[in-house]
């Protein structure tokens, strides 16, 4: 149960027996108790001290106590949460970095792609392109879908593709921000999109947008902030392969479909949308790009702000950003 924690199954049946208060027992009292080799158990006792889950106890010499789970699997649950974000934005840096270089590249001296990378210039050649790859699509198609509310036009020519896609049988992956839950139009797409077998899932802050066909083709905007100007169409190995960890990473942090995304009651930490707010203020964004980058409006955001100041009893955005830092609402 604890596996992903880097707890094996013996270990934590050593670390249950701790609990349960224990901690007086010698090594060959444990191997009884749990039908183990006292080899498997000093392995187990070592592997909690190096996890921090074991502390000798103060009330008899030479006698161990467990760490609580709350404090101690929270902890470790804490770092592993924090190597995946410092994992996510590298794969976000690489993301950018593929960009630049796909823009390096841009004008290939014939129409057919260079080094995996192709130019579609306008809407038109964007929307052709994704009826192509759609039909030829076998397995599975991921997709960001950034900036919250999507355009009705954008939704009306989704719709036959993503039809086609599930009909076929094809897993449909798609990843909206989480303000798309206040907007009715694409609310209503991604619960048809989820009842027809679709998988929908929601994030504070995605990427840019993309859509990837059977981990081979990706599609990505040739300017983020103007869908109208077209798609750069990547494939091969050395570009596809860090999409995918990105797709991955996001989509493992990311709230199923249904979900709420509210705080929890009477803990007073921010939502996941507040905490990206914080994130990206505390870069030194503007209000402008932030609400961009979260797909809500900058009066939203403003609102936002002024609501996490109060809570933090903060009488200026620098003094909110200090207090949350202190309370770790902030990495």
């Amino acid at each position: 149960m604890l596996a992903a924690l880097g707890i094996d199954e013996r270990t934590e049946a050593v670390y249950r027996v701790l609990l349960s208060r224990r901690g007086n027992w010698g090594v060959a009292e444990y191997a009884e108790h749990l039908g183990m080799s006292q080899g498997d158990v000093r392995d187990a006792l070592d592997q909690l001290a190096a996890l921090r889950l074991l502390r000798e106890s103060g009330a008899a010499q030479d006698s161990l106590r467990a760490v609580s789970p709350k404090v101690g699997l929270g902890l470790l649950l804490q770092r592993q949460e924090d190597a995946l974000l410092r994992r996510q934005r590298q794969l976000a840096e690489s993301q950018e970095a593929i960009l630049r270089l796909a823009d390096e590249f841009a004008d290939p001296p014939s129409d057919e792609a260079v080094h995996g990378v192709e130019v579609l210039d306008g809407l038109d050649a964007v929307q052709l392109r994704l009826e192509e790859l759609a039909h030829g699509c076998s397995g599975e198609c991921l997709s960001f879908m950034p900036g919250g509310a999507q355009s009705a036009a954008s939704l009306e020519a989704s719709r036959p593709l993503d039809e086609a896609l599930l009909g076929r049988g094809v897993e449909v992956l798609t990843l909206y921000q989480d303000s798309v839950r206040n907007d009715a139009a694409t609310l209503r797409y991604a619960q048809w999109l989820t009842e027809l077998g679709g998988d929908v899932r929601t994030a504070a802050v995605l990427p840019s947008r993309m859509v990837m066909f059977d981990r081979r083709t990706a599609l990505l905007p040739i300017d983020p902030d103007n869908s109208k100007a077209g798609a750069i169409q990547v494939s091969g190995p050395g570009l596809i392969a860090p999409l995918v960890q990105l797709f991955e990473l996001v989509w493992a942090r990311a709230a199923p479909f249904g979900t709420s995304r509210d705080r929890e009651s009477g803990v007073g930490g921010p939502s996941e949308q507040e905490a990206a707010l914080l994130g990206l203020l505390g870069q030194g964004l503007t209000d402008d790009i932030a609400a961009r980058r979260l797909g809500l409006g900058v009066r939203t955001v403003r609102r936002m702000m002024s609501d996490l100041m109060s809570r933090l009893e903060a009488r200026s955005r620098f003094e909110a950003g200090v207090r949350a830092a202190r309370r770790g609402w902030v990495s």
